[in-house]
């Protein structure tokens, strides 16, 4: 029996009320006292709440007296169990000597697949409580713990996971850790979110050109297809806009989409990245090992931009994959499976590089199934007047200024100029006439100081690389005359791999030294 009193705030009336219990020979189980209410837990009685009431009543001061289903703090724990009951990530608690305390729904579901899928006799509900976690799970707790968060991964029925483990101080009136399982394939949406800014569909592909209207046909019926899908194009023509749209159109699109450009990393990182590594793999590799996009990706697209760009080496390792999309992680020794679809792309002419044995024919063919042209700018003039009001409002909205119309003449400007970099080029110079612009709207003049703002940048002068006074040492003036120098180089040289040969360095040096100075393709 659960009983609500509420009464006075006076002095001594709830001494009155533990003495009535008593005279009722009732005993109590729990009590809860808060500002004119009294909560209390009686133990199973023959006496009736009616008579309980009347005694209850009798004492000078209580105004109220009725039953209820839950004490406040069980009432709490309902709904902070039913909380915790609905998140979709498996939770367990445990002690400070690593046994479970307690466990949402989602991680008794989890762990009585696990049982079933290793073949031992599955515990559920009550009976995992108590049990140590490494009895349960292939989880290494080291005691006592530390006030510090962890992560290991984990094989939990045939699937990998992450097992984040975050320790319980003694400041917060508990002590052990709460273990909180995710799937590595929640963990690639996640990442997929991340990197996607705004929705990209093919209608968000502008032009009504007729190589665009060509390329959106293409790319809606190559989306209905589970073929790889490998797409060309001059650098800075939107060729990742064209995979993410060609994914968001697929029957993936609620799976992760994954890009990582081959040519701003290093052999050995492309292919941790790629496939990620085993525990111990190699010195200050990640305890429980790592994911790679492979595993992260599961279920949706892996996109390879600049794909020409990789090493022989994971070439054929990338070779070896798409021929059963098995694979296993560095260092590693169990065979894994991705079900995920593979874009690539590339700005460089594969059948050149083949003929060079600069690239793996057979791998041309596994990659280039499918085949979509992203066309330079210069291809499609009539689409520029399209493209630069989007970025004209574009730029006004991030500035936070009134958007500016374009003058006809400065369209046409627009219209006959080259555009080498073409989109994103193009995009550069409208935002720096957003920018500078002092009189409302854009007009041939405000293009022509832009353009020949951005020439300037581009020219390499390797003689003025000059010395400042306040270069302390040897070490600054050589890294300030190597930024300076790849800074100017790199916009003619787009690649790490192209770098390095003009420069006749390594191509781990070059990328090493694009980290450095934080350039980016």
């Amino acid at each position: 029996m659960r009983i609500e009193i509420k009464s006075e705030d006076r002095m001594g009336i709830s001494q009155e009320i533990l003495a009535t219990f008593s005279r009722l020979t009732l005993n109590m189980q729990a009590m809860e006292v808060s500002s004119q209410f009294i909560f209390v837990h009686l133990a199973p009685s023959t006496i009736s709440f009616s008579k309980v009431k009347i005694a209850l009543m009798a004492v000078s001061g209580v105004n109220h007296c009725s039953e209820v289903d839950l004490l406040p703090s069980e009432s709490r724990e309902r709904h902070l169990r039913a909380l915790v009951n609905r998140l979709p990530d498996a939770i367990i608690d445990i002690d400070v000597n690593a046994r479970v305390m307690a466990l949402n729904r989602a991680s008794e579901k989890l762990l009585v697949n696990h049982q079933c899928h290793i073949g031992t006799s599955p515990l559920v509900g009550e009976d995992l409580k108590g049990t140590l976690i490494s009895d349960i799970l292939d989880i290494e707790i080291v005691l006592p713990l530390l006030d510090k968060i962890s992560s290991q991964n984990v094989d939990i029925a045939g699937q990998s996971y992450i097992a984040e483990i975050s320790p319980i101080s003694e400041q917060e009136n508990s002590s052990g850790a709460v273990i909180s399982l995710k799937s590595i394939s929640s963990l690639g949406r996640q990442i997929s979110i991340l990197q996607t800014r705004d929705e990209q569909g093919i209608d968000n592909i502008i032009g009504q050109s007729a190589s665009i209207q060509l390329l959106k046909e293409q790319t809606a019926r190559f989306a209905e297809l589970e073929l790889p899908v490998l797409i060309n194009g001059e650098t800075g023509t939107g060729k990742e806009l064209v995979a993410r749209a060609l994914h968001n159109a697929s029957y993936r699109q609620q799976a992760p989409f994954l890009a990582v450009n081959c040519a701003t990393l290093p052999e050995h990182l492309l292919e941790s990245e790629l496939f990620g590594y085993a525990s111990g793999a190699f010195t200050g590799a990640q305890k429980g090992g790592k994911p790679g996009l492979l595993e992260l990706a599961e279920g949706g697209t892996l996109f390879l931009d600049e794909v020409a760009e990789m090493s022989p080496y994971l070439q054929a390792k990338l070779l070896r994959f798409l021929q059963d999309f098995k694979f296993r992680r560095l260092g590693g020794t169990k065979e894994l499976h991705a079900n995920v679809r593979v874009v690539s792309a590339t700005h460089q002419d594969l059948l050149a590089m083949i003929s060079q044995k600069k690239f793996r024919e057979d791998l041309f063919y596994r990659l280039n199934v499918l085949n979509l042209h992203s066309p330079p700018l210069r291809e499609r003039v009539e689409d520029i007047a399209l493209i630069a009001r989007h970025f004209v409002a574009l730029a006004a909205t991030q500035m936070n200024v009134k958007q500016p119309l374009v003058d006809a003449s400065a369209m046409q400007q627009l219209a006959s100029y080259r555009w080498p970099g073409n989109i994103r080029e193009l995009q550069n110079v409208l935002f720096r006439a957003v920018a500078l612009n002092e009189y409302g709207d854009i007009f041939a003049a405000d293009i022509s100081g832009a353009l020949a703002q951005f020439k300037q940048q581009d020219v390499v002068n390797i003689n003025a690389v000059s010395v400042a006074n306040d270069v302390s040492d040897w070490a600054s003036a050589q890294a300030i005359f190597e930024q300076k120098l790849i800074s100017s180089l790199y916009p003619h040289y787009p690649t790490t791999r192209k770098l390095a040969e003009r420069l006749k360095v390594s191509h781990n040096k070059i990328a090493m030294k694009l980290r450095q100075f934080g350039i980016k393709s």
